[in-house]
């Protein structure tokens, strides 16, 4: 680990002073990493809203925008992967500002040089690795300052700022556009964003605190282990004996894929579906856009009280609800003729769609320990990214360039029926092993 990026133990806090400084730290971190994270949305959402020009400037089939869309995404997994298990050695800020920078300057490129097909992929693999180092850190400050009683609906309000980072591309980009003209679009989609990612990036630096005891605070109660054991571990050992050997890991990673595939098989396709299939206008597509990514903020919020009060702590109940809904809402967008129906399809499958995938973040936080959580969100981040984000982007292109739309349709439908069943499994895992814990303790 470089030496840039270890974390910084502070002297002990005097015990009279702990809550205050608990608390402040606890709030000033989680503002920094909600809005952190959101900016690295803001430098990644940026492409996929770029691909209808960039197709028509490249002169490039939708395959090959497919092939462009996974190299980020698989990229992103990998970096996911790789990033958040080192981060479980980092420190949070430092870690989080050093990558939102890193993507910025990569969006910048993609401006500057993006002039050839590979030249665009070269900048989206590091883009996409890059990209890595902006979720390991957040779920840390949230698995260590917040407990599980009130994880639920925090992690919620978290949960948001990826869309809120995400619909924000739209009217970001507009603005260039209105303001430098779409002569000069490269830089309305690929620099404005940047810019406002580097301010962001200095911000977050300030607010984002280290772990609890880096800091000279208590750790939480329930995340109280063997100092000495952990201490000791290498991120490789954490991942093999918390994370590789864990079933309910594995089973929220593939919970993961599966939604992963639903939500890109859309996202990534938004732009060129509702231009060159259902006529948009690239105004009416940008709103589509947009409602697809903030239509989750409401419904995250909701199923974060849900599962924390109706459902008793156990995230899966909403997530299979929303999965059932999501596979009428496809149908509807995919086949629905008038620009109202259509946007407002779209608003309803980016509303659910985002549930599961939420409800696995946390999911995830609870199967292992909390000092395994990057390692764990690591996995989970590979197999969604590898797998899934590429048999929603590259697999569903292929599809439509062979066989037309509706086999992209099947695709997704199939995607959904598969994380249901994936839901299913996670759910029937955790009861089981509370029950087991339960009689141990008997």
């Amino acid at each position: 680990m470089f030496s840039l990026l270890k974390p910084r133990v502070k002297e002990t806090v005097p015990e009279a002073d702990v809550p205050k400084t608990f608390n402040r730290f606890k709030w000033m971190s989680f503002v920094g990493v909600f809005i952190g994270y959101a900016a690295f949305y803001i430098v990644r959402n940026n492409f996929s809203l770029s691909t209808p020009e960039l197709q028509a400037f490249l002169h490039i089939s939708k395959a090959q925008i497919g092939f462009l869309s996974s190299c980020l995404l698989i990229a992103y997994g990998l970096g996911k992967g790789v990033m958040s298990s080192l981060a479980d050695k980092a420190d949070p800020k430092r870690f989080m500002s050093l990558g939102l920078v890193l993507c910025a300057i990569l969006s910048i490129c993609l401006a500057l040089f993006g002039n050839s097909f590979w030249i665009i992929a070269f900048i989206l693999i590091l883009l996409g690795l890059f990209q890595g180092m902006g979720v390991g850190p957040a779920f840390i400050i949230l698995s260590t300052y917040f407990d599980r009683k009130h994880r639920g609906f925090v992690t919620s309000i978290w949960n948001t700022s990826h869309n809120i980072g995400g619909g924000m591309v739209s009217p970001l980009v507009g603005a260039g556009l209105a303001f430098l003209g779409t002569a000069n679009w490269r830089a309305s989609y690929y620099i404005v964003p940047a810019v406002v990612a580097l301010v962001i990036a200095a911000l977050i630096f300030y607010l984002i605190k280290g772990r609890p005891q880096d800091e000279g605070l208590p750790a939480l109660k329930e995340n109280i282990v063997d100092e000495k054991k952990t201490n000791g571990m290498s991120s490789w050992t954490i991942m093999t004996k918390y994370v590789f050997t864990n079933p309910g890991a594995w089973l929220v990673s593939f919970m993961d894929t599966f939604v992963y595939m639903t939500r890109f098989g859309l996202l990534t396709w938004i732009p060129i579906f509702l231009v060159q299939e259902k006529g948009f206008s690239n105004g009416q597509m940008m709103v589509a856009f947009l409602l697809f990514e903030w239509a989750a903020i409401p419904s995250t919020l909701l199923a974060g009280i849900l599962s924390d009060k109706l459902f008793k702590g156990y995230r899966m109940p909403p997530a299979i609800i929303s999965l059932v809904m999501i596979i009428f809402c496809i149908i509807g967008y995919w086949n629905s003729k008038s620009v109202l129906a259509v946007t407002i399809f779209a608003a309803l499958a980016g509303c659910l769609v985002y549930i599961p995938q939420f409800l696995g973040s946390v999911q995830t936080m609870e199967v292992v320990p909390s000092f395994a959580v990057g390692s764990a969100v690591g996995l989970r981040g590979f197999m969604s990214y590898v797998l899934g984000s590429t048999l929603g982007t590259s697999l569903l292109g292929l599809a439509v360039d062979h066989y037309g739309w509706g086999a992209g349709l099947i695709l997704l439908e199939t995607a959904t029926v598969l994380c249901l069943i994936c839901c299913v499994l996670c759910h029937r895992f955790v009861k089981k092993q509370e029950k087991k814990a339960k009689s141990a303790t008997d």
